[in-house]
């Protein structure tokens, strides 16, 4: 399910947004996971099964790393080792178990090894690379102490499967939201500017980037385009490419004030940029920074000389490229 589909926009969000404001402040949580869990499963529902294994694993988790952090650090240290690991290994082999095994079999036929025999297609579960990576996030936010663990599963299932950033972002954190579950409002103006937003965004996606597609797709299917026929294409998929996107991200901020949540903004007019460096800090703002936050000073930073900055950019880089997308492309 899609925002921009008449499913959602005339059944889903309907009934879900009466259903959520009939509900009592304890039961808002709950109304969030039920309801992301429809909006989930209308895709496919066995993969509903593994979003509440990664969310119950998550929560545990944490709450053990907090029990231990202070009484027994090493266990703790394995604790956020082992829960970051097992959500990674869960991102690998879903996104990246056909890119691999095709990449090793293009290398043997490469040295001239026969055809090697076919193997079983994994399937991606959608959103897989927002869900985990909010797991993480939360997982070594306890581990910091920036946030305490939560004993709520509802509202901690809520942060992960809470449908405007479920499938497409942005990148959250829960320390971000933490105070927004137990103390965030709802009104009349808030759900007014959350209605604007989502239009806005819904426009963009609709009128401006799937206006602009076919342009894009014809040019790069030309098998021997003209200059004129490249730069067209380039400049249509520029477009398509940030309005379809930007617009996405600003239908999920509007859906979030709807239901009184902030999220952070993921774009800041990128193509006014006046370097590489600021278009890095305006476009998809919210994974730049979770990359900063979570990879780039894990690895060390630019504490440890420039040798080792270069190295922790390229790798973060690296990283940041590989999750886009399994394809040599992105790396």
């Amino acid at each position: 399910m899609i925002f921009a589909s008449p499913t959602f926009l005339f059944l889903f969000l309907p009934i879900f947004l009466v259903l959520y404001y009939l509900a009592g402040k304890n039961l808002k949580s709950p109304v969030i996971s039920i309801g992301s869990s429809f909006f989930y499963a209308w895709w496919r529902l066995d993969f509903l099964f593994m979003l509440y294994a990664i969310i119950g694993f998550s929560w545990l988790c944490a709450l053990l790393i907090e029990k231990y952090h202070d009484t027994h650090y090493k266990r703790a240290l394995w604790l956020l080792r082992g829960g970051v690991a097992a959500n990674l290994l869960t991102l690998g082999y879903f996104k990246y178990f056909n890119f691999g095994v095709h990449s090793f079999n293009d290398m043997m036929m490469d040295f001239g090894v026969a055809i090697p025999p076919e193997y079983a297609y994994v399937i991606l579960p959608i959103g897989v690379s927002f869900f985990v990576f909010h797991a993480i996030s939360y997982i070594v936010d306890v581990w910091r102490k920036d946030t305490p663990a939560t004993r709520n599963l509802f509202d901690f299932a809520a942060f992960i499967m809470l449908f405007p950033h479920l499938i497409a972002g942005p990148v959250l954190k829960y320390k971000d939201l933490v105070w927004q579950f137990t103390n965030r409002k709802h009104s009349l103006d808030l759900f007014s500017e959350g209605a604007y937003r989502f239009m806005a965004g819904f426009a963009k996606k609709v009128l401006i980037a799937d206006t602009v597609a076919p342009l894009a797709d014809a040019a790069f299917a030309l098998e021997n385009p003209t200059m004129a026929d490249a730069w067209l294409g380039t400049a249509a998929y520029s477009i398509q490419l940030f309005f379809d996107f930007a617009g996405y991200s600003e239908m999920a901020v509007g859906l979030a004030l709807m239901m009184g949540f902030r999220f952070i903004e993921n774009f800041n007019n990128p193509y006014t940029s006046t370097s590489i460096t600021d278009f890095w800090r305006r476009w998809h703002i919210s994974l730049s920074t979770w990359l900063r936050d979570y990879l780039y000073i894990s690895l060390g930073g630019s504490r440890k000389g420039n040798v080792r900055t270069y190295i922790n950019l390229f790798l973060t880089m690296l990283l940041g490229g590989l999750w886009h997308g399994a394809n040599w492309t992105f790396i």
